[in-house]
């Protein structure tokens, strides 16, 4: 080859391979190169457009991380997720259970320092599948569909400090997954239409929510979602924590949820199923949280062992809680309000608010403050339960009944305190204790009365 025409093809092959960063040049093949040839790849200051997934395939790259100061972005203008993590771990964490290969090449891939930004209707931020040990930190996914989406069989992933906002679909994406042991903490996850964090279906389990601002990730236009999603349908959802978050926005959307758990899973197991056609997964704890501004801020259904405690609630436009065909439920030491304060947000306290428990057996409803029930036949509605504890709350100005029992059984009901003290043109006309068709309870040295 003559000397000129070699130069030029040297050329070529080095501009092929080398990153430009300016946001218009394709940048795909250039950053796939370098993350097969050296796995950990540390981005400049600039706008890098991709036009289809950079795959970070494991078991050929080795230990593998991408990372920046913040200032690099990455433009997904293609289908698909920006960065694919695949890895051969299939197993669980337990030390017996994980290849060699994962600890010697395959362990701990990251994320960190990178903002990635859609330019396509279905551009994904970062998908990942059979993964051991992936972490996310300080990462920024928005205008994409899924921002961070989780498949087939991942274990012990930590999203740390990210930024998950204004994606069409949902923040964080439990799709049909087997993954023990995740962490998701300090990060912002608002304004996805298809939810916050979402887990459907799969094995899902040691999932820990904590210190998170979850807002607004519900579409009005679109179909029901929530700001946290455990729907075990076709799966088993369990061992879920959300501690320490601000959980909001928006009534606007129909059927729009704060926390919506519906634990009708499958099983083989006849045992698992205790003689239902479904299992109820639960064991969730949710415990010192913010919630307001959605149609319900908590619903539940057929689950078990679910625990509410020390959690602050307003703006239901429908129900603050409700429970339903479920079991084991302790709701405790939670305070249900109705401030004058939130008449700025343009509702004129329109909110219902309210608790409603149907069908739920094996409960306690104790040391709750229950304030502020508008336009409801009763501001606590308890109903076809057993072997239910409702102690020592205080159910206050509220329209209708202060608690009404529907055919409640074998339950306690004492030192609940069941006052209306407003104006008396707001002051309720009704029974501050209505009880109806029940049998077999203990109700006695509770409080009624007003002014």
């Amino acid at each position: 080859m003559r000397p000129l025409l070699a130069l030029l093809a040297f050329t070529t092959v080095l501009t092929a391979q080398t990153l430009v960063g300016d946001g218009q040049a394709d940048d795909t093949a250039a950053l796939q190169k370098l993350v097969d040839t050296q796995g950990s790849v540390r981005l400049a200051k600039g706008r890098y457009k991709l036009t289809k997934p950079v795959t970070v395939d494991l078991a050929k790259t080795g230990y593998a991380a991408l990372s920046g100061d913040g200032t690099a972005q990455i433009i997904m203008a293609g289908p698909g997720p920006a960065l694919r993590f695949v890895g051969t771990h299939d197993k669980s964490a337990d030390p017996w259970n994980i290849k060699p290969q994962v600890w010697d090449a395959q362990r701990a891939p990251s994320v960190t320092g990178l903002e990635i930004v859609g330019a396509h209707a279905e551009a994904d931020g970062i998908e990942a599948t059979g993964t051991m040990q992936l972490t996310l930190d300080r990462v920024i996914v928005r205008e994409c569909r899924h921002a961070v989406h989780l498949t087939k069989n991942n274990r012990n992933v930590i999203i740390n400090a990210c930024h998950l906002y204004h994606n069409s679909g949902i923040g964080v994406f439990y799709d049909d997954v087997n993954l023990h042991q995740s962490n998701i903490v300090g990060s912002h996850i608002s304004y996805n239409g298809g939810g916050g964090v979402v887990s459907r279906g799969g094995n899902v389990r040691n999932l820990q929510i904590g210190t998170c601002d979850i807002e607004a990730n519900h579409d009005p236009k679109g179909p029901p979602a929530a700001n946290v999603e455990l729907n075990s349908t076709g799966g088993s959802i369990g061992e879920v924590t959300i501690t320490g978050c601000t959980l909001q926005h928006t009534h606007k959307a129909p059927g729009s949820a704060n926390v919506r758990i519906l634990g009708a899973g499958t099983d083989p197991s006849l045992a698992r199923r205790g003689g239902r056609p479904t299992t109820r997964e639960g064991n969730v704890t949710i415990t010192g949280n913010v919630f307001s501004d959605v149609e319900v801020n908590i619903e539940i259904r057929h689950a078990r062992g679910v625990t509410l405690s020390a959690n602050t609630f307003w703006e239901g436009l429908d129900h603050d809680l409700l429970v339903e065909d479920s079991a084991n439920v302790v709701i405790s030491g939670n305070n249900f309000d109705r401030n004058p304060r939130y008449l700025v947000n343009g509702n004129g306290l329109a909110e219902k608010n309210g608790v409603v428990l149907r069908r739920v057996e094996d409960a306690s409803f104790s040391e709750n403050l229950v304030v502020g029930v508008h336009g409801k036949e009763a501001a606590v509605d308890i109903e076809d339960s057993v072997r239910l504890r409702i102690t020592n709350n205080s159910i206050l100005d509220s329209d209708g009944a202060a608690l009404r029992l529907t055919r409640l059984k074998k339950s306690l009901v004492t030192g609940n305190l069941l006052r209306d003290d407003r104006e008396d043109s707001a002051r309720t006309k009704s029974p501050f204790l209505v009880v109806t068709e029940g049998e077999y309870n203990q109700i006695t040295g509770n409080a009624p009365g007003n002014k």
